[in-house]
Protein backbone atom coordinates (compact mmCIF):
# COMPACT_ATOMS: atom_id res chain seq x y z
CA UNK A 1 0.00 0.00 0.00
CA UNK A 2 1.21 3.33 -0.93
CA UNK A 3 0.63 6.32 1.62
CA UNK A 4 -2.71 7.21 0.55
CA UNK A 5 -3.98 3.51 1.11
CA UNK A 6 -4.55 2.53 -2.51
CA UNK A 7 -3.16 -0.86 -3.38
CA UNK A 8 -0.03 -1.02 -5.63
CA UNK A 9 -0.77 -3.31 -8.50
CA UNK A 10 2.10 -5.64 -9.51
CA UNK A 11 3.68 -3.78 -12.87
CA UNK A 12 2.70 -7.21 -14.75
CA UNK A 13 -0.63 -7.45 -13.33
CA UNK A 14 -1.43 -4.37 -14.85
CA UNK A 15 0.02 -4.59 -18.25
CA UNK A 16 -1.62 -8.30 -18.28
CA UNK A 17 -5.11 -6.37 -17.05
CA UNK A 18 -4.93 -3.50 -19.35
CA UNK A 19 -7.62 -3.59 -22.00
CA UNK A 20 -9.03 -1.15 -24.63
CA UNK A 21 -12.02 0.42 -22.98
CA UNK A 22 -14.35 1.81 -24.61
CA UNK A 23 -17.51 1.87 -22.28
CA UNK A 24 -17.78 3.99 -19.17
CA UNK A 25 -19.09 4.29 -16.11
CA UNK A 26 -20.76 7.50 -15.42
CA UNK A 27 -18.50 8.50 -12.34
CA UNK A 28 -16.03 11.02 -12.31
CA UNK A 29 -12.49 10.22 -11.38
CA UNK A 30 -10.90 11.36 -7.94
CA UNK A 31 -8.62 14.22 -8.44
CA UNK A 32 -5.78 12.45 -6.51
CA UNK A 33 -5.94 9.48 -8.64
CA UNK A 34 -6.08 11.52 -11.70
CA UNK A 35 -3.02 13.37 -10.06
CA UNK A 36 -0.90 10.20 -9.37
CA UNK A 37 -2.13 8.99 -13.32
CA UNK A 38 -0.63 12.01 -14.45
CA UNK A 39 2.75 11.64 -12.44
CA UNK A 40 3.11 8.57 -14.09
CA UNK A 41 3.58 10.29 -17.12
CA UNK A 42 5.69 13.21 -15.75
CA UNK A 43 8.09 10.55 -14.24
CA UNK A 44 8.56 8.82 -17.41
CA UNK A 45 11.82 8.84 -19.54
CA UNK A 46 12.14 11.11 -22.67
CA UNK A 47 15.05 11.47 -25.27
CA UNK A 48 18.05 13.44 -23.72
CA UNK A 49 15.39 13.87 -20.95
CA UNK A 50 13.45 17.00 -22.94
CA UNK A 51 9.96 16.24 -21.88
CA UNK A 52 8.77 18.06 -24.74
CA UNK A 53 5.25 17.03 -24.15
CA UNK A 54 2.12 18.80 -23.08
CA UNK A 55 -0.88 16.39 -21.56
CA UNK A 56 -4.10 18.36 -22.03
CA UNK A 57 -6.56 17.01 -19.35
CA UNK A 58 -9.81 17.39 -20.51
CA UNK A 59 -12.60 17.41 -17.89
CA UNK A 60 -15.30 19.61 -18.81
CA UNK A 61 -18.12 17.80 -20.39
CA UNK A 62 -19.05 20.26 -22.66
CA UNK A 63 -15.71 19.90 -23.96
CA UNK A 64 -15.01 16.51 -24.06
CA UNK A 65 -18.24 16.23 -26.34
CA UNK A 66 -16.60 18.88 -28.38
CA UNK A 67 -13.43 16.72 -28.24
CA UNK A 68 -15.19 13.34 -29.46
CA UNK A 69 -16.39 15.43 -32.33
CA UNK A 70 -13.55 16.77 -33.75
CA UNK A 71 -12.15 13.36 -33.16
CA UNK A 72 -14.76 11.01 -35.03
CA UNK A 73 -14.58 8.76 -31.79
CA UNK A 74 -18.31 9.54 -30.16
CA UNK A 75 -17.34 6.79 -27.65
CA UNK A 76 -14.51 9.19 -26.20
CA UNK A 77 -17.65 11.74 -24.98
CA UNK A 78 -18.68 9.07 -22.37
CA UNK A 79 -15.14 8.79 -19.86
CA UNK A 80 -15.12 11.50 -17.86
CA UNK A 81 -11.77 13.01 -18.70
CA UNK A 82 -9.86 12.88 -22.25
CA UNK A 83 -5.82 13.25 -21.82
CA UNK A 84 -4.50 14.65 -25.54
CA UNK A 85 -0.43 13.60 -25.74
CA UNK A 86 0.54 17.08 -27.41
CA UNK A 87 4.08 16.80 -28.80
CA UNK A 88 5.97 20.00 -28.29
CA UNK A 89 8.59 19.68 -31.40
CA UNK A 90 7.87 17.32 -33.74
CA UNK A 91 10.48 18.29 -36.19
CA UNK A 92 13.17 16.64 -34.21
CA UNK A 93 14.61 13.19 -35.14
CA UNK A 94 17.03 10.93 -33.39
CA UNK A 95 19.90 9.69 -34.49
CA UNK A 96 18.49 6.67 -35.79
CA UNK A 97 15.98 8.16 -37.74
CA UNK A 98 12.79 8.21 -35.92
CA UNK A 99 10.86 11.08 -34.95
CA UNK A 100 11.56 11.39 -30.90
CA UNK A 101 8.16 12.73 -29.45
CA UNK A 102 6.97 9.61 -31.36
CA UNK A 103 8.91 7.52 -28.74
CA UNK A 104 8.78 9.93 -26.00
CA UNK A 105 4.79 10.21 -26.04
CA UNK A 106 4.37 6.26 -26.74
CA UNK A 107 6.00 5.87 -23.27
CA UNK A 108 4.46 8.71 -21.33
CA UNK A 109 1.57 7.65 -22.54
CA UNK A 110 1.86 3.77 -21.60
CA UNK A 111 2.50 4.69 -17.80
CA UNK A 112 -0.69 6.37 -17.96
CA UNK A 113 -2.34 3.45 -19.48
CA UNK A 114 -0.75 1.04 -16.52
CA UNK A 115 -1.11 3.83 -13.98
CA UNK A 116 -4.99 4.01 -14.95
CA UNK A 117 -5.17 0.45 -14.64
CA UNK A 118 -3.82 -0.23 -10.98
CA UNK A 119 -6.10 2.28 -10.15
CA UNK A 120 -9.07 0.74 -11.68
CA UNK A 121 -8.99 3.02 -14.67
CA UNK A 122 -9.98 2.30 -18.11
CA UNK A 123 -8.24 3.91 -20.73
CA UNK A 124 -8.19 3.21 -24.61
CA UNK A 125 -5.29 4.22 -26.85
CA UNK A 126 -6.99 6.90 -29.60
CA UNK A 127 -5.10 7.33 -33.07
CA UNK A 128 -7.35 7.91 -35.54
CA UNK A 129 -8.51 11.42 -35.10
CA UNK A 130 -8.67 14.40 -37.58
CA UNK A 131 -5.75 16.11 -36.11
CA UNK A 132 -6.38 20.17 -37.41
CA UNK A 133 -9.90 20.00 -36.03
CA UNK A 134 -8.99 18.31 -32.97
CA UNK A 135 -5.62 21.08 -32.21
CA UNK A 136 -8.26 23.72 -32.90
CA UNK A 137 -11.01 22.62 -30.39
CA UNK A 138 -8.06 22.14 -28.01
CA UNK A 139 -6.47 25.21 -28.99
CA UNK A 140 -3.11 23.74 -29.29
CA UNK A 141 -0.45 25.68 -31.72
CA UNK A 142 -0.06 25.43 -35.28
CA UNK A 143 3.42 23.93 -34.40
CA UNK A 144 2.83 20.95 -32.02
CA UNK A 145 1.23 17.55 -33.34
CA UNK A 146 -1.77 15.94 -31.06
CA UNK A 147 -0.33 12.10 -30.68
CA UNK A 148 -2.80 10.75 -28.98
CA UNK A 149 -5.75 11.07 -27.28
CA UNK A 150 -6.50 8.68 -24.19
CA UNK A 151 -10.44 8.29 -22.50
CA UNK A 152 -9.76 7.70 -18.78
CA UNK A 153 -13.05 6.49 -16.58
CA UNK A 154 -13.92 3.59 -14.81
CA UNK A 155 -14.71 0.64 -17.24
CA UNK A 156 -18.47 -0.46 -18.23
CA UNK A 157 -17.10 -3.30 -20.06
CA UNK A 158 -14.67 -6.29 -18.36
CA UNK A 159 -13.82 -7.26 -22.17
CA UNK A 160 -11.72 -10.41 -22.60
CA UNK A 161 -8.16 -10.25 -23.47
CA UNK A 162 -7.41 -9.98 -27.16
CA UNK A 163 -5.10 -13.31 -28.48
CA UNK A 164 -1.25 -12.44 -28.68
CA UNK A 165 1.31 -14.02 -30.85
CA UNK A 166 3.63 -16.70 -29.28
CA UNK A 167 6.77 -15.08 -27.83
CA UNK A 168 8.83 -16.98 -30.36
CA UNK A 169 6.95 -15.09 -33.63
CA UNK A 170 8.07 -11.59 -31.94
CA UNK A 171 11.35 -12.43 -30.42
CA UNK A 172 14.84 -13.65 -31.76
CA UNK A 173 18.14 -13.44 -30.64
CA UNK A 174 21.64 -11.98 -31.31
CA UNK A 175 20.20 -11.44 -35.08
CA UNK A 176 16.76 -10.96 -36.93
Amino acid sequence: MDVKGVNKMHVMQAIEQRRSIRQYQDRPVEEATLAQVLEAARLAPSARNRQEWRFVVVKDAAQIQRVAEAAGQPFIGTAPVIIAGVALDPERVMRCGVPTYAVDLAIAMTNITLAATAHGLGTCWIGSFDQEEVKRVLRIPADCKVVELMPLGYPAESPEPRPRKPITEIVSYDYF
